[in-house]
């Protein structure tokens, strides 16, 4: 970019010679009118408080560029220039005309490749930090003999081989759920999440997050922020193992414990076989002198109990209520006389008053009864006479409604006779008719019932006459019947 400050352009001397001075200005000019960007090596940097300005150096394979920023400029990077970096710069070339040197007046700076990537994860810590999720008193201490040890971790490579043979070695009575992530690529934070949120769900007590060495970049998933959140908020303590000794990441900031290596993640969550066998000698000492004090306590307790009255002497458990039995009976003998004197005086008082009252009170009750019982006629008199004329009253109207009553009965027995009549066999006999009946009784309708040889009784008005039968014949059926149903 061209500079916008005015210049005036020196100009030589008689002999066509620039002076020292115009000479310096027509190179800072030339030098200021161009921007460019340029890629190099920290290798040596000057920042002080009373400077105004930053002053360091950029360097590659075969120069060395002497740079300053302005400290309003360097602030607002917001990085801090350290020896190794890789930087990116922006800006011009200047000259310090009163020494003749010349600078690379920087306009922005930028971290380069790992560099870039170490400012974005000081920035997350500083985040994390001023949030509280680093803070050593957030930090949960970790189970001593965890049963249930979650492992997440890539399911290839030695840190899975060396977790579980050193937690096989150390402590084997404890259960391993290993959820198997990727840990390395841009999808690694995410399946590191769901690894740990799985092996928590199965009931894990303790959680290790781990991965072998590698290098910076090959870190960056355990730099992440979603995943150090996770970590900070999980349930059980989380131990983490990235790296090497000299790899820090912001998941180790985070965690309950750092481990400098997956094998030290796994001894922090194992108790070695010395301190097992350390602590059990402790707990069984420890048992032995609380089991002999409690001995030594109730043998003293049981002599007490055997030095009591209650077992050298038979009598000492019922010599109390012995002698309040005694005592009652002594008051018993003396009281029940008396109380018998008090109730025979009582007695006899109410005996003389019963008799004094007795004539008083028949007297009252005679009285009460004569005249009940003279209530009790009158009622009953009354009573006598309404039923009497309730009697008479029933009579008389039995007297005046008899005679029609019978009068009514009279006239339908009549009808009913007169019916009875009209259909009566022997009035249909009284007019030429005849009745033929078998044996057995019954009336003979067809030519069937009386064969030959065969006896009929046949009714007439005045008898029945006895028959035999010698022929039969049949005749239409429109002439054949003799007698109708009625006729039965």
């Amino acid at each position: 970019m061209p500079a916008t400050r005015a210049h005036r352009a020196p100009e030589p001397d008689e002999s066509g010679a620039y002076s020292v001075s115009d000479a310096m200005q027509l190179a800072k000019h030339a030098l200021e009118s161009v921007t460019v960007r340029i890629v190099g090596e920290v290798s040596e940097v000057k920042v002080k408080p009373t400077y105004k300005a930053a002053y360091f150096t950029v360097k590659d394979s075969s120069s060395a560029l002497p740079c300053m920023m302005w400290n309003n400029r360097y602030r607002e990077s917001g990085i801090a220039l350290k020896v190794g970096q890789r930087v990116q710069l922006t800006g011009r070339f200047t000259l310090y005309a009163a020494k003749g040197r010349m600078n690379f007046d920087v306009f922005s700076i930028e971290l380069d490749g790992e560099g870039q990537l170490r400012l974005q994860v000081a920035q997350l810590a500083r985040k994390l930090e001023a949030e509280g999720l680093t803070a050593p008193e957030r930090k949960r201490p970790l189970p001593r003999y965890p049963e249930r040890i979650g492992l997440v971790t890539s399911p290839h490579g030695a840190a899975v081989e060396d977790v579980l043979r050193t937690l096989r070695r150390r402590f084997n009575v404890a259960k391993v759920l290993v959820a198997g992530v990727p840990v390395e690529g841009a999808a690694a934070p995410a399946a590191v999440v769901r690894g740990i949120v799985a092996v928590v769900e199965a009931g894990a007590e303790v959680v290790l997050v781990v991965r072998g060495g590698g290098s910076f970049e090959d870190l960056m998933p355990f730099n992440d922020e979603r995943l150090a959140r996770t970590i900070a908020r999980c349930p059980v303590p989380v131990v983490t193992g990235v790296g090497h000794e000299v790899d820090t990441t912001i998941v180790d900031l985070v965690s309950d414990y750092r481990a400098s290596t997956p094998t030290g993640a796994a001894e922090a969550v194992s108790p070695s076989e010395e301190a097992l066998a350390s602590a059990f000698a402790r707990t069984r000492r420890l048992l032995s002198d609380s089991i002999q004090k409690r001995l030594v306590s109730e043998d003293m307790r049981l002599e007490r109990i055997e030095n009591k009255p209650l077992f050298s002497d038979p009598q000492y458990l019922m010599a109390d209520a012995y002698q309040g039995v005694d005592e009652a009976a002594d008051r018993l003998a003396t009281a029940l006389p008396r109380r018998i004197e008090r109730d025979d005086a009582q007695l006899a008082a109410c005996c003389g008053r019963l008799r004094a009252g007795m004539p008083r009170l028949l007297v009252g009750a005679q009285a009460h009864l004569a005249g009940a019982s003279a209530r009790f006629a009158a009622s009953l008199q009354k009573a006598g006479a309404h039923e009497q004329r309730e009697l008479d009253t029933a009579r008389a109207a039995l007297v005046r409604e008899g005679p029609r009553i019978v009068e009514g009965k009279e006239r339908a027995v009549a009808r009913q006779a007169a019916q009875l009549d009209d259909l009566s066999p022997s009035h249909t006999l009284a007019r030429g008719y005849a009745v033929a009946r078998t044996d057995v009784g019954t009336v003979v309708r067809h030519v069937a019932q009386a064969p030959a040889g065969s006896t009929v009784n046949v009714a007439v008005s005045d008898g029945v006459l006895r028959c035999a039968v010698r022929e039969t014949e049949l005749r239409p059926a429109s002439a054949s019947a003799v007698t109708s149903g009625k006729d039965e």
